[in-house]
Parts: structure tokens; C-alpha cells; sequence
């Protein structure tokens, strides 16, 4: 198979889909693996870096897309990116189409086979593809939130882990998921007073055993949020529906509740932010105010240390992308119960139920869709 790599469009990503590891294991499969020239240069990967795996190096998007079949991305593909994806295409990529019908309207009408990272799922219902960004933006989120306390970018002016003699700041975490968990470890090892939510009493246990009593975990009602928040210094959003829209846990009414400058950082915001007060910045433009409280929405948190995020992704989509490559999208899906959980558009047609729900389309089964 024709594997295609293009380069990242969206506005300040550095990532790309495949690193010359990635490359070397296509290649060594027997498929063509074609990458956009200077695809890598923001993860410092070069083209000679490529071509010593046996990749081959084409000069823009449109003949990556021309000469491939399957197209591995990062993020969700930008506008122009639509307009070249065809019929016999297969888009392996982050895609979060419960936050953006248009985008999702559109995929399907290319008739495109789209299967997303985020929705694919393993033995254990775990989201493998999802995890290792995840990982990245709950650390980055405490740093970036750690920040955005600092009074010169317009925070409240407080240190997150204090000095001896001053309280350290307060961190409330919802969602004890991964990104949860990954942001309360930084806010831990910051120093600050840190507060886990989630509504999963096994969650919280696990999260008690992992911290060993460093973090206060709580139950994730609205009483229990609202209780808490006049205290809280930073709040981090890690609320995840699987491909669902992310429900809105704090409201603008409650900010009124909040220290003023305090920090809200929403991770959630690629599936359409856990704030009502959200709306998707970017690393140039990260935050704005409401009603005195600073927003930290970027919607491609991980793209911000590339290196790191670039290796980690292909750590864990290379072994689906070579299930792909070396079955073909119809009967990787047939033999694979997670992978067919990834499928959001085939056919022209959307085959991930919450997806179509939010965008208010009808819902194909992938069986169907496919013709399995």
C-alpha cells in the first residue's frame, strides 16, 4: 500500500503522523511510504532522515494525496486537506467530529474510509491511541496553568507549589481519566494542594493509591465542584465521553464563584471543552478572560513539544497503521473489534453513533458501511 504523509496545516502544530521508525517498519512490510517534504522539520526530523529508511520524499500535499492511498495524519484534516481526500482514501488521523459537524458532514461526503485515533479502543476499552497524547497534555496543562498564574500574563500572582512560610496554590483536577491523572502528578510534584474529581469510585481509589494520600480525591457532583471552587487557584478540565461531545461541568454562572484571575485550563476543548465559557485558542493566542477568570483552551495542547509528542504518537498508532497498510481498511476493520470502534466515516456515510448524534446526521453501522 501507498502510505502518505503530509505535512501538519493547522495553526501551530509541529507534529507529524509518522516518524522515519514508523517509516522503516512500512517500508520493511513492503509498502511505499511517501512523505511531504519538510513534513518532519517540526519534530527537528529532516528529509534525509526519511529517505535513509526508504521513504520517498514528494514536494507538497497534493501529490502526497494524489499518489496515496492511506493518508496518516495528526490533527483533523483542515479544509484544503478535505478538498483533496477522495473515495479510495484511508484517513488514519485525530479527527474529534463530535465538536465540529461541519467538519464531519464534510469527511462524509468525500466518501473517504476515516477511522480516528481517539475512538479506537482495545481489549480492555481502553482508548491506546488516545493515551499517549493524553499523557502529554495533562502535563502540559499543569505547566501551562502554573504559568498562566504568573501576574505579568494576567494570573492572580501566585507561585503553584508556594515557599516555606506561604500556602502553595489550590489545583482542582475533574476527570480522573489519563489526562487526570497526568496533570494532578505534575500539580503534585509542583507542590500545590491538588483535588481529584470523577464520578468512579474505582477511579478514585486508584487515584488514592497512586498519589498515596498527596492528593484529596473527591465525588464529582455539581454541590461538590461548586463547594470547592471559591478556594481553587486552577482548575484543569480532563473530561472525556468516548468520541462524544464533552459535557460542561463548570457553567459561567459559577464562575462568579472563583477567585478573580484564577486559571481554567480545558483540556476537553477538542471535544468541544468541559467549560461553558470555552471556546478552542492556540499556542500564539492561548488564553482570554471572562468575568475576570483566565481561559487556556488550546486545542492542540501536545503540538507544543513536538519531539516529545511525535515519538510518543507513533509509538502507539505504527501497529495499526501496519495492520492497515498490510491487511487494507475493510478487512482490518472486519478482524478487529477496537479498529472498527475507530471508524467515523466510510462510504459516505458516518459510523460512529455518538458522532452522529452531535452532528444530527443519520448513524450507518461500519458493517453496513463497508459492506462486511
Amino acid at each position: 500500500m501507498k502510505v502518505g504523509v503530509p505535512t501538519e496545516i493547522k495553526v501551530d502544530e509541529y507534529r507529524v503522523a509518522l516518524t522515519p521508525a514508523g517509516a522503516r517498519e512500512l517500508v520493511d512490510a513492503g509498502h511505499e511510504v511517501l512523505v511531504q517534504r519538510g513534513a518532519g522539520l517540526g519534530s527537528a526530523i529532516s528529509d534525509a532522515d526519511y529517505e535513509r529508511q526508504g521513504a520517498k520524499i514528494l514536494p507538497d500535499a497534493p501529490a502526497v494525496f494524489a499518489q496515496s492511498e492511506m493518508i496518516v495524519k495528526v490533527k483533523e484534516p483542515q479544509p484544503v486537506e478535505v478538498a483533496m481526500l477522495e473515495s479510495r482514501h484511508l484517513l488514519f488521523t485525530y479527527l474529534h467530529l463530535a465538536a465540529d459537524a461541519e467538519l464531519t458532514t464534510s469527511l462524509a461526503a468525500t466518501g473517504a474510509t476515516c477511522i480516528a485515533y481517539e475512538t479506537v479502543e482495545d481489549r480492555d476499552g481502553r482508548l491506546p491511541l488516545l493515551a499517549p497524547m493524553s499523557e502529554v497534555a495533562g502535563k502540559i496543562a499543569t505547566q501551562a496553568g502554573a504559568f498562566m498564574l504568573e501576574k505579568p500574563l494576567g494570573g492572580r500572582g501566585i507561585l503553584l507549589g508556594g515557599v516555606p512560610g506561604v500556602a502553595a496554590a489550590n489545583v482542582m483536577v475533574i476527570g480522573g481519566g489519563v489526562v487526570g491523572y497526568h496533570a494532578a502528578q505534575v500539580a503534585v510534584g509542583m507542590g500545590a494542594t491538588v483535588y481529584c474529581f470523577d464520578r468512579s469510585i474505582p477511579r478514585l481509589r486508584d487515584l488514592d493509591v497512586a498519589f498515596g494520600g498527596r492528593a484529596d480525591t473527591c465525588f464529582a457532583t455539581t454541590l461538590a465542584i461548586e463547594e470547592r471552587l471559591p478556594e481553587m487557584d486552577l482548575v484543569i478540565g480532563a473530561v472525556l465521553v468516548h468520541g462524544a461531545k464533552a459535557p460542561h461541568v463548570i457553567t459561567r454562572k459559577q464562575l462568579g464563584l472563583m477567585k478573580p484571575q484564577a486559571v481554567l485550563v480545558d483540556v476537553s476543548i477538542d471535544q468541544g471543552g468541559c467549560f461553558e465559557t470555552s471556546r478552542a485558542t492556540t499556542h500564539t493566542n492561548p488564553t482570554y478572560e471572562v468575568d475576570g477568570i483566565t481561559h487556556y483552551c488550546v486545542a492542540n495542547m501536545p503540538g507544543a513539544v513536538p519531539i516529545t509528542s511525535t515519538y510518543a504518537l507513533t509509538n502507539a498508532t505504527l501497529p495499526y497503521a501496519l495492520e492497515l497498510a498490510n491487511k487494507g481498511a475493510k478487512a482490518a476493520v472486519k478482524g478487529s473489534p477496537g479498529l472498527r470502534l475507530g471508524l467515523n466515516c466510510a462510504g459516505g456515510h458516518v459510523t460512529y453513533a455518538p458522532v452522529a448524534e452531535a452532528a444530527g446526521v443519520p448513524y450507518v453501522a461500519p458493517e453496513e458501511a463497508l459492506g462486511l
